[in-house]
């Protein structure tokens, strides 16, 4: 079936420019965490190399870093996997606008579903994204004895 009016071709246009807006957000939310999740890998690396020569303390150390790192990865690991689903419920928000237009077809709870599912998955993903930094804020904490906060005078 042909639409009825090029003009409505041209709004289904202007109305999925919205959902793309939020794919390129997921694009830019998913640049920042693969970007956090290859810190971690790197780091994880040199803990493994530490891991056989350590002892006492020192290896105790090594081993609740290496537990909490573990924790972050699987927190980006949520996030990216929430944020691609998100990714494909955009994908199936425009394509919905695209084929109801085109076919002249009522889609708007299809369209709706697939957009409000998008925007849970993306929530969802910020969660994790908020879980992850404070872990990363809670275990990376400077010991207190270094700050050597009896000096108050320095800033």
């Amino acid at each position: 079936m042909q639409p009825e009016h090029p003009a409505m071709i041209a709004q289904t246009i202007q109305l999925a420019l919205a959902p793309v807006f939020v794919l390129v957000a997921i694009g830019n939310i998913m640049n920042i965490l693969t970007t956090r999740l290859g810190r971690m890998v790197d780091r994880s690396r040199h803990l493994q190399m530490l891991h056989a020569g350590t002892k006492g303390r020192e290896h105790d150390a090594v081993v609740i870093e290496m537990r909490h790192i573990d924790q972050r990865i699987a927190h980006i690991g949520r996030a990216l996997l929430m944020l691609v689903l998100s990714g494909l419920a955009i994908g199936s928000t425009v394509g919905a606008l695209f084929f109801s237009e085109l076919a002249a077809t009522d889609l708007r709870l299809l369209t709706a579903g697939t957009f409000l599912l998008a925007i849970t998955l993306l929530m969802g993903a910020l969660v994790m994204l908020l879980l992850e930094t404070r872990l990363a804020a809670r275990t990376l904490r400077l010991p207190q004895e270094l700050l050597e906060l009896e000096r108050g005078d320095l800033r």
